[in-house]
């Protein structure tokens, strides 16, 4: 899965060095913390998932050539001393436009998915939205963004009133609810870039006055609080983050809400739905493209307890 897109804005066509390295999925700590310190010095932060989840790879890339000395004293730290990894100059290239033209138009469903690029009028009945690759995850061509399109569209006919898209990301699903049903949408990221990107893709997309992006930690801003309980949640994030936050899900749901639930591997499956089950939430329907899995869950309108006392 890639963690951040392949560039930010004003990149153009400036030298570039690429910082790689893979992983054993087993060293998840040190792949985080390694992310983590990455991040704020590196133009654009990659994660790909390799061997179906057993491996991971990492690329970084620089507008300045980074110190091997460094490079290899981090990795040291962390426990990574021996692992093999590479730094690489890239030729001089537009990697924005560049990356950007070789994302062709997409189709999911009744939606119709397209960079700026592209200028041909989208299909006659398609809703069209304008996505282009930059720092949020989230073009609609990965495996659970492509779920979770799925799900929103089985949806089509039970409009929701109040449907929140958690990790926004570039906001792509929000904007894809905002289209099809005409509502208001929350979208949330605890990252600040994600927030921008949802905004000015909202703009873009002539949806702004339906799209209110917001920065949250989970469920914690006091924003999403007051909006809350919401009919649907939509989180494409990652499986521990699903498992470790059903709980705020089940408490920001309304009886009878529903959630789509993505960034999960089809073999973490079972301990997300475990985790939901838990909390009286039942599994509807699930999308599965190649080793990744889109599940829609319903909250009851109310729990067989207070069923039996108020009959």
């Amino acid at each position: 899965m890639v963690k951040r897109a392949l560039s930010k804005a004003g990149l153009g066509s400036q030298p570039l060095w690429q910082f790689r390295i893979e992983l054993a999925a087993r060293d998840v700590g040190a792949i985080e913390t390694l992310e983590e310190t990455l991040e704020p010095l590196a133009l654009a932060l990659l994660r790909f998932e390799r061997a179906k989840g057993k491996r991971w790879r990492i690329d970084a890339l620089f507008a300045a050539r980074p110190e091997r000395k460094a490079i290899q004293s981090l990795l040291n730290s962390l426990g990574l001393g021996s692992r093999a990894w590479q730094l690489d100059r890239l030729p001089d290239r537009d990697w924005v436009a560049e990356s950007q033209a070789r994302l062709p138009a997409l189709k999911v469903g009744r939606f119709f998915i397209h960079g700026s690029h592209h200028r041909a009028a989208p299909p006659r009945g398609k809703l069209a939205l304008e996505i282009d690759a930059g720092i949020a995850f989230g073009t609609g061509r990965h495996q659970t963004t492509r779920g979770c399109l799925e799900l929103i569209e089985r949806l089509a006919k039970r409009p929701p009133v109040r449907p929140l898209d958690l990790g926004c990301g570039t906001g792509i699903l929000a904007l894809a609810m905002a289209k099809l049903w005409g509502v208001k949408v929350l979208a949330a990221d605890n990252d600040p870039d994600a927030v921008t990107v949802t905004r000015e893709n909202a703009e873009r997309n002539g949806l702004r006055h339906l799209i209110r992006p917001l920065r949250s930690e989970g469920y914690r801003a006091a924003a999403l609080e007051r909006a809350g309980p919401f009919d649907l949640i939509v989180a494409n994030i990652l499986a521990r983050p699903l498992i470790d936050m059903a709980a705020d899900l089940a408490r920001h749901l309304a009886p009878g809400g529903r959630a789509i639930l993505s960034g999960l591997l089809i073999e973490q499956e079972a301990e997300v739905l475990a985790a939901h089950r838990a909390l009286g939430l039942r599994c509807e329907a699930r999308r599965h493209h190649g080793d990744w899995s889109a599940l829609l869950l319903r909250k009851p309108l109310a729990a067989k307890g207070a069923r039996a006392r108020s009959s």
